[in-house]
């Protein structure tokens, strides 16, 4: 790769704190979601829990899509 090539920046990862920010959830939310196995799948970096946007996006798509089909 050259040197004045760009690379695709990579899309945003979410902390717990910045998902029930974005969501404006509490943050005690986010964390009975991940206990519970509902909400946006996240992954772990080490200790720490993160979650990707596109993975976000796609959560809420499906809870609209839920909502819906009501």
């Amino acid at each position: 790769m050259s040197p004045t090539a760009s690379t695709p920046a990579a899309p945003p990862i979410w902390t717990p704190e910045g998902l029930a920010e974005h969501l404006g959830i509490p943050l005690a939310t986010v964390y009975r979601w991940r206990s519970t196995g509902y909400g946006p799948r996240g992954f772990r970096v080490g200790r720490h829990v993160r979650y990707r946007a596109e993975d976000v996006a796609a959560w809420i798509d499906s809870q609209v899509d839920a909502e819906d089909d009501r």
